[in-house]
């Protein structure tokens, strides 16, 4: 089976029980295996600023995330610079240029 082949199995699978898992009640859900987040776990938790040059770009983005970044900080544009760096960071496939592009 070709990737596009599974993709597509995965995509009409999460297409047919995303909307199950949406209607389980909280109570429904089993979080047995899921570690309590206290504040304690938070406490080493440090924000991460990119201090590299920006790219100027343009960006169509939903207007209910942009007005909870600028409801963060003056600074919104690099916190949302910093939560794609998070998220990209995040993945295996991430790969850094080095060269600011």
């Amino acid at each position: 089976m070709g990737r596009c082949q599974r993709e597509s199995s995965f995509d009409t699978y999460l297409q047919n029980r995303l909307p199950k898992v949406a209607a389980l009640s909280d109570a429904e859900i089993d979080t047995s295996e899921s570690p309590i987040l206290d504040d304690a776990f938070f406490v080493p938790a440090t924000a991460r600023m990119p201090s590299l040059p920006l790219a100027e770009v343009t960006l169509h983005i939903d207007p209910l995330l942009l007005r909870w970044f600028r409801n963060q900080s003056a600074q919104y544009e690099r916190l949302i610079n910093a939560a794609l760096r998070i998220y990209v960071e995040a993945h295996a496939s991430y790969e850094p240029s080095g060269k600011g592009t």
